[in-house]
């Protein structure tokens, strides 16, 4: 197939365009480089031994748009293309609808202008909000608690309606949970621009002595050593999941969702220890208080995804230390150097 990544540059849109590429695919990126690097694709051509059609451009430019589907016959797209910082959502909202879900409409307009119906979503556990329901299912019910993650609600509702609206459409909804590690070639790996948003990053940058120490959020939750449980998986892991949701839809029309997360949870002293592990080194941490909207525990339940998909996420939270170490530990300073 021929498929057209948004995003594909980014940290799970790049690991996912490598494992396209390995599985025989056809892939056009699309993407605006806002926050990230077109090394990390040259990088993907190398450990692939092919190459991905590259584009420049964004999703709220729409003659670009079509101009990116314009004669290349794409078949599928996956989205994942969009702002995710959330405390910038916090503070500038208006920037993350216009980006993310203005952004989605005009990238669906295009796809209909040129007769493209499937269309695999970078959804977020975020939609969950801080529900104290665990393990969390397709059938907890949405509510997100920023910004952020009303982007990512608004973007399915959109999608459920426009799959109910045309039974051409073949949709699927990929709420994923806390992504982490990079490939084990070390080549290609997160690089967050800025403050690292999520743990494992932060975590990393400490460890390679680009940051003073961790802050952990709270260490009065009830678990069992009082700091805050997720659902950590694999990156590598995530985008066979995006594999398995795209030959899925071959199958034929509708809106799926589904969580892809390992099912278990660790605590972030949990991450902090096997990080260290990983590294050889000890990771300087503080405590401070809790942020709000943080759930004490939140993990998936993959089920309906390895039962629809024969998907499962099969890498551990050492190997997702290990891999990480590798990639920061190879790449300091991230893409900046390449």
């Amino acid at each position: 197939m021929r498929i057209l990544v948004t995003g594909g540059t980014g940290y799970i849109g790049s690991h996912t365009t490598l494992a396209l590429l390995e599985a025989g695919h056809d892939v056009v990126v699309v993407d605006n480089l806002l926050n990230s690097s077109q090394e990390s694709l040259r990088r993907v051509q190398e450990l692939a031994g092919r190459k991905a059609e590259f584009i420049q451009a964004d999703l709220l430019d729409t003659a670009a748009l079509d101009a990116a589907f314009d004669g290349r016959s794409i078949e599928a797209v996956i989205h994942f293309a969009g702002l995710k910082a959330v405390g910038e959502s916090v503070a500038k909202p208006l920037y993350y609808y216009s980006n993310n879900v203005v952004g989605t409409i005009n990238l669906l307009h295009a796809m209909e202008r040129h007769d493209v119906r499937t269309i695999v979503f970078s959804s977020s556990a975020t939609v969950y909000g801080a529900s104290e329901e665990v393990p969390l299912t397709e059938d907890t019910p949405m509510n997100a608690v920023n910004p952020y993650g009303r982007t990512k609600e608004h973007i399915e509702d959109i999608l459920s309606d426009l799959g109910s609206a045309d039974p051409r459409w073949s949709i699927a909804l990929l709420r994923y949970f806390n992504p982490a590690g990079a490939h084990e070639s070390g080549r290609i790996g997160e690089d967050p621009t800025g403050i690292p948003n999520n743990l494992l990053p932060f975590v990393a940058q400490v460890a390679v002595g680009r940051r003073d120490k961790v802050m952990v959020f709270g260490n009065d939750y009830p678990t069992p050593d009082g700091t805050g449980v997720r659902d950590y998986i694999h990156v590598v892991d995530l985008a066979a999941g995006h594999l398995a949701a795209l030959n899925y839809l071959g199958e034929g029309p509708g809106v799926r969702r589904w969580n892809l997360g390992t099912g278990n949870g660790s605590s972030v002293l949990e991450v902090l220890t096997a990080f260290s592990a990983a590294a050889g080194k000890d990771i300087a941490y503080e405590f401070t208080d809790r942020r709000p909207g943080d759930a004490a525990v939140s993990y998936a339940d993959p089920s309906a995804a390895h039962a629809d998909l024969g998907w499962r996420a099969e890498r551990s939270l050492a190997t997702m230390c290990e891999d990480h170490w590798r990639w920061q530990k190879n790449n300091p300073e991230g893409y900046a150097a390449g």
